[in-house]
């Protein structure tokens, strides 16, 4: 399939416990819901030119005032079309077990169209990354390895990981209708996920080091002009980022 116009998509996504549909069996009130059970409420996209440079930022998230249905199926909708306008490879961390399949159980309860998703084989191959590239699996090597999280391998490469909030949050702050706390939470998560995309191309030898200083350079500065990655920006931690000359300092064997 060819793509066009945005060649990476890198994405998130939050939910919330869809209560309507889904109740804890008894004595598990604490349980985790299913994937079909899990309404999205915010989808944090970076779309990324072949070089890596950022050319838009959104996050797709409820319309006030909407019922939950009307506002999980208008986001659904909205994304799923920009989606399919781009054509772009998928990047996510554990898109493959958790966004994509919630993604598309959701756009099943509510008739929400993912043409593209079907048509193109290569977004749904496990060990393919030609149209999705989920940084959990590749840099687990598909599970032989633990899955670390992406807070870890984040403050590894010198961001600062997640930065007040985590995802067991969501919910609580969807109660109290604070959208754009969620939406700035995704967005956080989304940026620090198309940076680990950078250094792991240097990993797999497609992106020379001083490509990669360059490429992150610019997609640092991005981000720091885009007001809402504010706090991102500034708990980065450029020389490691970077992987500094100093580094090279250390003692040899």
């Amino acid at each position: 399939m060819a793509r066009t116009s945005a060649d990476y998509l890198v994405l998130d996504i939050e939910t919330v416990t869809d209560t309507a549909r889904w109740t804890p069996p008894e004595g598990q009130e604490g349980a985790f819901p299913p994937s079909w059970a899990q309404r999205v409420v915010a989808i944090g996209c970076m779309w990324l030119d072949h070089r890596y440079r950022l050319r838009e930022a959104d996050v797709f998230v409820e319309r006030a005032g909407a019922s939950p249905d009307g506002g999980e199926r208008a986001l659904l909708a909205a994304w799923s079309e920009k989606v399919a306008a781009t054509r772009p490879v998928l990047v996510s961390y554990n898109g493959r077990r958790f966004d994509l399949p919630v993604l598309a159980l959701r756009a099943l309860c509510h008739g929400v169209p993912m043409p593209w998703y079907y048509r193109d084989p290569s977004l749904r191959r496990k060990y393919s990354e030609d149209g999705h590239l989920d940084l959990c699996d590749a840099l687990s090597d598909h599970g032989a390895a633990r899955f670390s999280s992406l807070d870890a391998l984040a403050k590894l490469i010198g961001l600062p990981g997640k930065l007040g909030i985590d995802g067991s949050q969501v919910g609580d702050l969807y109660a109290r209708g604070e959208r754009s706390a969620i939406a700035s939470y995704c967005l956080a998560d989304v940026a620090q996920t198309a940076l680990l995309l950078l250094r792991y191309r240097v990993l797999q030898g497609r992106l020379p080091l001083d490509a990669y200083r360059a490429a992150a350079r610019e997609l640092v500065g991005a981000l720091s002009a885009d007001g809402r990655l504010a706090e991102v920006v500034a708990g980065i931690d450029l020389g490691r980022l970077l992987v500094a000359a100093a580094d090279a300092s250390a003692p040899r064997a």
